[in-house]
């Protein structure tokens, strides 16, 4: 190991990065490198693995952090990483081929080294990666709380790493905020970390410009004809910007660079990407999902670099792992994971507030002349005491659920009369009325057991105002019923057992962990208390204004 080493970039700014070598390296070969803004030392068992294997591997500090030397901006490595890509190929244990390595932030650093593609970068492998504006910092056009957290890791050029795990501490935190009235935009000063990015990235509330130019154009992502291996979970948090990334490339890239990009998608958190687990979010899953992670990357950089068969592993170019069936199963693209989508409409005979007097979803459209309709209150708190005790990664903590009752929209499918198998994408298209300029809805789907226990699929988000557009902001100016749709579930592939049931729960985004809509129709990033408004929302279901969710289902074998 060779600690400290100096990488001069073209402004002359030097980064630090920490050199792991092979005991017996006789002659150069293909080297791997991570960039880090969480410092070098977080990389070490990666190193050692991959240089015990013949890889020379560098771990590098991201410009100020660390030991590097300049200005930290997140996710500013556009240049950086160039030059250190460049800087590695002419070093004499490398024979001129580089990798990249790494997830969510250094994920993400390998999409940013293709908008300046280096002559040398043979592969990346994206793990976990977020899309700028897409899922990260914001996600559909709304902030969270846990963004000032993020910025108090990161702060200095140490790393704050015990204040940062201190879960409990956060939400404690970010009740307080939530429930004082304070706007969002003072979140970081009430948190004894006032922040010019936090204040920075709040001036951008919505897709423009500025978010995009973090990311591939669409011309970049056309030029990546270097092979591709995307890691993502089920249950990552930074699924959607993985799949953001991927799909970008494959629509702009060459026919030959599509069949060179592979994707998997493992029953998964955001950690689990780097190191799976058996047990995590109150789930269990089988032994097949614990993947050797290193090891198939060792075998995509030997088999795109060094001429190796390909990873037996990947056995098609879409790799993805069915829960509760607890098996891997192959595709040749994303798309024909899903072999139908059967569509269930929303129905019900009273309002639908409570779960064990719900609506249904029905294979058949029932006219049905009455909305349903829920009230959501920005003055009410009543829910933070348990929200603090509820894990919010938990998939099958039910209280905060039974603790809504009144202020949610609840649907049923009918049991499964045999077991069936989702894989794919759900979709959800509502006919709503408000009676304010601007409100968020949350949406969250769940695979409900016969004796009542229930883990939830997946959630989707939508701030009114950006109902047409992620990109424009055009607040609700009509009491009419309007069609909203979501379309940013993630990916889920799940065995849904006999006597199953799914459940649909619609309400407001009113979270300690979510940014504050108090629905005036102002800057959300500015509102406080006093600028709360009431929202009605109602729920429409007949012929005309049919809402549906759409369910996907793969094949029983695959």
């Amino acid at each position: 190991m060779h600690w400290d080493v100096g990488i001069a970039m073209r402004d002359g700014t030097r980064l630090a990065g920490t050199l792991y070598l092979p005991a017996k390296h006789l002659a150069p070969t293909p080297a791997i490198v991570a960039m880090t803004p969480y410092i070098g030392q977080v990389c070490h068992e990666q190193a050692v693995y991959f240089a015990a294997h013949g890889y020379p591997f560098v771990a590098v500090d991201v410009r100020g952090r660390g030991n590097s030397q300049g200005v930290f901006h997140p996710l500013n490595e556009i240049k950086d990483s160039h030059d250190v890509v460049q800087w590695l190929a002419t070093q004499p244990f490398c024979d001129g081929k580089v990798a990249m390595w790494g997830g969510s932030y250094s994920g993400y650093v390998q999409w940013a080294a293709t908008k300046e593609l280096a002559s040398n970068l043979r592969t990346i492998v994206p793990v976990a990666a977020p899309f700028r504006g897409g899922d990260s910092p914001l996600r559909n056009n709304i902030f969270s709380p846990y963004t000032v957290q993020w910025l108090t890791l990161i702060a200095g050029r140490a790393l704050q790493d015990k204040i940062f795990a201190d879960r409990s501490f956060w939400s404690a935190q970010f009740a307080q905020w939530f429930a004082s009235g304070s706007s969002f935009k003072a979140l970081d000063a009430l948190l004894g970390n006032p922040s010019p990015i936090f204040q920075e990235w709040l001036s951008h509330p919505h897709r423009d410009e500025y978010w995009d130019g973090y990311n591939p154009t669409a011309q970049e992502y056309a030029r990546v004809s270097i092979p591709v291996l995307t890691v993502t979970g089920i249950y990552d948090a930074n699924q959607l910007g993985s799949l953001m990334h991927y799909r970008a490339h494959l629509k702009h890239c060459s026919p030959a660079a599509r069949k060179r990009h592979y994707l998997v998608i493992g029953p998964w958190d955001h950690a689990g990407t780097r190191v799976p687990r058996s047990e995590f979010a109150g789930l269990k899953v089988g032994p097949a999902s614990l993947v050797d992670l290193p090891k198939l990357h060792r075998q995509w950089y030997a088999w795109t670099m060094q001429g190796a068969p390909r990873p037996e592993f990947l056995k098609n170019n879409v790799v993805y792992y069915v829960m509760v069936a607890e098996r891997w199963c192959y595709a040749d693209s994303l798309e024909s994971v899903t072999a139908r989508i059967e569509r269930l409409y929303l129905h019900s005979t009273r309002n639908p507030t409570d779960v064990f007097m719900s609506g249904s979803l029905c294979a058949e459209l029932r006219d049905c002349l009455r909305p349903d309709e829920y009230r959501y209150d920005p003055r009410d708190v009543r829910h933070i005491d348990l929200e603090r005790e509820v894990d919010q990664d938990n998939l099958v903590d039910q209280r905060l659920l039974h603790a809504m009752t009144g202020r949610l929209l609840i649907y049923h499918s009918a049991s499964c009369a045999q077991a069936r198998e989702i894989a794919g994408f759900f979709r959800l298209s509502l006919w709503l009325s408000i009676d304010q300029p601007d409100t968020d809805f949350h949406v969250s789907i769940y695979d409900v057991a016969a004796d009542g226990s229930a883990v939830r699929l997946g959630a989707d988000t939508l701030r009114a105002r950006y109902r047409e557009s992620p990109y424009k902001q055009r607040l609700i100016e009509t009491r009419d019923a309007l069609r909203y749709d979501f379309e940013h579930f993630p990916f889920v592939a799940r065995r849904i057992e006999a006597g199953h049931r799914l459940r649909l729960v619609i309400g407001a985004l009113n979270s300690i962990h979510w940014q504050k809509n108090y629905n005036s129709g102002g800057d959300v990033s500015e509102e406080t208390l006093a600028d709360a408004r009431p929202v009605t929302v109602r729920l429409f279901h007949d012929a005309s204004r049919p809402s549906a969710l759409e369910v996907p289902f793969g094949q029983l074998e695959c």
